[in-house]
């Protein structure tokens, strides 16, 4: 029994993220072409950036933070905790936050390639093919770009979430 309590807590963590990403999203719909494309671009980057982390937290090397956590190096210890789950905060970073970005581009793709037919000469499909191919190129591009920044980079980027966490958790 106690192995569901993993996968029923990642199903109810995506559902309200998802929750608020798509309201966000929706809230968004209104807004004109220019401000459309930075928010596109800000849930991409989001994406991108937590696909980092979580192959990060799988990659790092929990023995160099054990050599920091005994000269008492802020933020080792919080690293050595998210190290202790690796497995659970790729799962969070990629598959949570990572594929939610992912739908909620989709949605926000579609609003700007309609958004971009209405205010323009450009039929709905090319717009459509458009948005599409950036949103695939941006992201795929991105988390490919990202996967190596994170493997060369895994010690770095996995304190400086743990001091971020720390920061944001008040501990």
């Amino acid at each position: 029994m106690k192995k569901l309590n993993w996968p029923i807590k990642v199903f109810f963590i995506t559902f309200i993220l998802a929750a608020i990403f798509s309201a966000a999203s929706n809230l968004l719909a209104d807004l004109n072409i220019i401000m459309l494309c930075i928010a596109l671009v800000i849930v991409i980057s989001i994406g991108i950036l937590f696909d980092m982390i979580g192959v990060a937290a799988l990659t790092s090397k929990k023995e160099n933070f054990h050599a920091m956590a005994s000269k008492k190096i802020k933020g080792a210890k919080e690293t050595i905790n998210l190290l202790n789950k690796s497995t659970m905060v790729a799962t969070i970073c990629n598959d949570v936050v990572g594929d939610i970005c992912g739908i909620v581009s989709g949605g926000l793709g579609a609003v700007l390639a309609i958004t971009i037919a209405n205010n323009t000469s450009l039929n709905i499909v090319i717009s459509t093919i458009i948005v599409t191919a950036f949103i695939s190129g941006f992201t795929v591009g991105g988390k490919a770009l990202g996967k190596s920044t994170a493997t060369k980079n895994a010690d770095k980027i996995i304190f400086l979430t743990a001091k971020i966490k720390k920061v944001l958790t008040f501990k």
